[in-house]
């Protein structure tokens, strides 16, 4: 069978090689020259099963509202974007439910293990390098009562599988030192020795490169323009470049998919949130931290990948826009001098690349995948602030569902666009 995957992100890339390997003919198409230069480029960093929670949690729509159109709000929406999310907005809200929040919770874990066990395989099959690190996360909190509704929130999902640590301020200095100028602030925090560390985007182009060895057709430099029908299923993807014969279709190009979709009459309930991200060199910086470091009071991360540190944080909610807003990357840097006073003298922002993508989110936090009601059409997207986390799990996921193989793990909830479940 052939099968034509769109969009060579994280997500795509890992279902391409897992198409691949299951024995089918793939074409994998990118508009841009290579894998994993837009969202995949600067996310995170981290693979995590420690931020699987969505944002679509209770009390977070009266948040929404209460931070409308404040420049430092943790998540931002913009008046101007309200008219064209209203219908998603209302199914955000209807998953806001304690109940839906804690299934949705456990879909993403489950999905999260599994795709770090994927990621873990390919590495080792692949010899891929991408700064990988193994040292865990920590995640810091400066009152006893948020540190306290976190662990609540952890113990349910350590019955699932997630493994983690509650520890002293004492002890985060002692996990990272580069916190003692702030060690008096801290109530505690959480650590997750399981979570790593990674280059998305060397990674995503490694597979790709891979993907390549093991015959998939990567043609780059190739933008899509439509899906053909025929007989009511996919027959081929029309590109500015040509005509693609597909027998299946799979559609991974995170935000992009609802616009592309939108045109066979498929509504995909998948909205862009703006991430930005700040990288730069470790340069001197001697005492900078080596694990990765979640502020909860401050809404940022700051990662070290190979010899570059990243910054990231802020949830815009603001169409397609991808210009990174320098209002929001200088708060984000702020919160990050607060909380590592050293970092400011070695953040030059002139040396650093500013960056902004766009977060594939569904209403339900958990990704889309599976086939849409047109016979051949796919859809691996949706996956938030967890793509690169769930990217090889999903890629894997859809492969089996395409071959008629029962996957290793329950798909995530359809959410009406997919059928869940196994067939």
């Amino acid at each position: 069978m052939t099968v034509v995957v769109l969009g060579a992100g994280a997500v795509g890339t890992a279902t391409a090689w897992y198409l691949r390997k299951a024995g089918h003919d793939v074409v994998l198409v990118e508009r841009q020259p290579d894998a994993g230069l837009e969202t995949s480029w600067g996310n995170g960093g981290v693979i995590h099963a420690s931020e699987v929670e969505p944002w679509s949690q209770p009390g977070m729509p009266l948040k929404i509202i209460k931070w409308l159109g404040k420049e430092d709000a943790p998540l931002l929406l913009r008046y101007g974007a309200i008219p064209h999310m209203l219908g998603w907005g209302l199914k955000f809200a209807a998953n806001c439910t304690p109940e839906k929040f804690r299934a949705n919770s456990e879909s993403n874990l489950a999905l999260a293990l599994y795709s770090l066990r994927s990621l873990q395989e390919i590495g080792a099959e692949t010899g891929i390098a991408y700064d990988r690190a193994t040292r865990g996360v920590l995640k810091i909190y400066r009152s006893v009562d948020s540190l306290d509704g976190a662990q609540r929130s952890s113990d349910h999902l350590a019955g699932l599988g997630l493994t983690y640590e509650r520890v002293s301020p004492d002890r985060c200095v002692e996990l990272e030192p580069a916190l003692r100028d702030t060690r008096s602030t801290l109530a505690g925090a959480l650590y997750f020795p399981r979570d790593e560390v990674g280059d998305c985007n060397k990674f995503t182009q490694g597979l790709a490169a891979a993907c390549a060895k093991q015959g998939v057709s990567c043609r780059f430099n190739e933008t899509v323009q439509k899906i053909e029908i025929s007989g009511g299923r996919a027959a081929a993807v029309i590109t500015d470049k040509g005509r693609i014969a597909a027998d299946t279709v799979v559609v991974a190009m995170g935000s992009f998919a609802t616009p592309l979709l939108a045109q066979l009459g498929i509504s995909v309930p998948i909205y862009p949130v703006k991430g930005v991200s700040i990288t730069f060199p470790r340069g001197d910086w001697k005492d900078a931290p080596t694990v990765p470091v979640i502020d909860d009071s401050k809404l940022f991360g700051l990662v070290p990948i190979g010899d570059r540190m990243r910054i990231s944080g802020s949830a815009e909610i603001t169409g397609y826009d991808t210009a990174p807003a320098m209002p929001r990357a200088e708060a984000i840097i702020a919160n990050a001098g607060y909380t590592f006073p050293e970092m400011r003298k070695h953040l030059d922002i002139a040396k650093s690349r500013v960056w902004a993508g766009l977060r594939p989110v569904s209403p339900s936090g958990t990704p889309l995948i599976g086939e849409t009601r047109i016979g051949g059409v796919w859809i691996n997207a949706g996956h938030g602030h967890l793509g690169w986390t769930l990217s090889c799990g999903s890629g894997r996921v859809a492969a089996d569902l395409i071959s008629g193989v029962k996957p290793g793990i329950a798909p995530p909830p359809g959410q009406g666009i997919v059928a869940s479940g196994f067939h």
